[in-house]
C-alpha cells in the first residue's frame, strides 16, 4: 500500500487554471498576513493580497497600454511587458498569456476575498 496517499499535503488549493495554480503553504495560512504562492510559467511568486490586486492592475494596464493588433503570430510573440510586483523583474508574455495570469490572479483574489468574507479574517 502506498503511504503517500495518506500524507496530508502541505498546499491550500486556491485556484487553478491553464497556466498556473495558486495555494497557501499550510504554514502561511497561520501567520497574520498569510501569502498565496502564485505559480505560473516556470515562476513562482509569493504575494500578499494587495500585491496580487497590484499585479492584477498592471495585467490590465498592459492590455491597455501594449497590445498590438498587427502581430502576425499573436500566440507566441512575446511582445507584451508585463511588470510584476517585483520591481526588478518584468516579463515578456503574448496576449493569450496576459489573460490568462489575469483570470489566475483574479480568481485568486475572488476566493481569497470570499474566505475571507466567510471566516471574517483579514489577508491584507
Amino acid at each position: 500500500m502506498n503511504q503517500n496517499r495518506f500524507r496530508m499535503s502541505p498546499i491550500d488549493k486556491i485556484f487553478s487554471n491553464e497556466i498556473g495554480i495558486s495555494f497557501f503553504w499550510k504554514k502561511e495560512t497561520q501567520t497574520n498576513t498569510p501569502k498565496v504562492q502564485l505559480i505560473f510559467r516556470d515562476i513562482g511568486f509569493l504575494l500578499t493580497l494587495n500585491e496580487l490586486k497590484d499585479f492584477s492592475d498592471s495585467c490590465t494596464n498592459t492590455i491597455q497600454s501594449q497590445c498590438c493588433s498587427e502581430c502576425m503570430d499573436p500566440e507566441h510573440c512575446r511582445s507584451l511587458l508585463l511588470r510584476t510586483p517585483s520591481d526588478k523583474i518584468d516579463l515578456a508574455v503574448n496576449r493569450q498569456e496576459i489573460h490568462q495570469i489575469q483570470e489566475l490572479i483574479n480568481g485568486t483574489i475572488f476566493k481569497m476575498e470570499l474566505k475571507s468574507w466567510i471566516n471574517g479574517l483579514s489577508f491584507n
